[in-house]
């Protein structure tokens, strides 16, 4: 199931038509996802939600509201079976944003940040930066999902780095691509590693990208604890919206 995690479903009508379009071509259920403090709330926050849902006409949708606190995210996704999150991201709520990303460290899923100001999804082009890491792959599988079911141009922006590893993964993601029949391009970057994925987000912003995909950090040492993860900064700064994926090798298949 696809599921938009919203918070304030009156600031959100561009992630929901996002989150509903992409389930339908990912041929995917569709969920709405909310928290809140008690079960008077939860009744009033579900017939906000069933009326939304019916005045937009959208069909087969599932209306989950929890009854407890946000940090339980990962194993509510697991227990309804979600394979992609999509988050609301308000405005300068940035200790809401660092608590989203805190709580998302444990998923297995891809989990993606949409700002309210953001334009309905247009996933034509998806660009997916590549650097040394070699769980860099892992974003392979979720950019060919975009490639194979919403007709994506993929491109890879290599890390420019002195050593092989990043062209080593997208050599690897190519032989992905090309055996899906995908449309997909590599170009070189001006970054290294360390600076590959600021340097993706001007990219989006420039050629009309879709979407990018970043991997999440893979361990928080004590200036990440302390201002935040890459990861944090890059979702703060962005302008289009950042699909995450978490570096571990029990990633969900998002389609077969």
């Amino acid at each position: 199931m696809l599921t938009v995690f919203i918070h304030n479903i009156s600031t959100a009508s561009n992630l929901l038509k996002s989150g509903y379009g992409l389930s339908q071509s990912l041929k995917k259920e569709f969920g709405l996802l909310c928290y809140v403090e008690n079960e008077s709330k939860a009744t009033a926050q579900r017939e906000i939600i069933e009326q939304y849902v019916s005045e937009n006409k959208l069909e087969n949708v599932s209306v989950i509201v929890e009854i407890h606190p946000v940090k339980f995210l990962a194993s509510d996704c697991e227990d309804h079976e979600v394979s992609f999150l999509m988050i609301q991201c308000e405005h300068n709520r940035r200790k809401q944003l660092r608590n989203f990303l805190k709580y998302c460290r444990d998923l297995r899923i891809p989990y993606l940040f949409f700002r309210d100001r953001f334009p309905v999804m247009n996933l034509s082009k998806v660009l997916v930066p590549v650097g040394f890491l070699v769980e860099e792959y892992e974003k392979a599988q979720f950019a060919s999902a975009f490639g194979r079911f919403c007709g994506s141009e993929i491109t890879l922006l290599q890390a420019n780095d002195y050593g092989s590893k990043a062209a080593v993964t997208v050599g690897k993601m190519q032989e992905l691509f090309v055996k899906f029949q995908l449309h997909f391009s590599q170009q070189r970057a001006k970054s290294d590693s360390f600076k590959l994925d600021r340097e993706a987000l001007k990219l989006a912003e420039q050629a009309n990208f879709g979407i990018v995909l970043i991997s999440a950090s893979r361990d928080y040492g004590p200036d990440d604890l302390l201002f935040g993860p890459p990861e944090y900064h890059l979702v703060k700064k962005s302008n289009v919206p950042l699909l995450l994926v978490n570096p571990r090798g029990d990633l969900y298949t998002l389609c077969d």
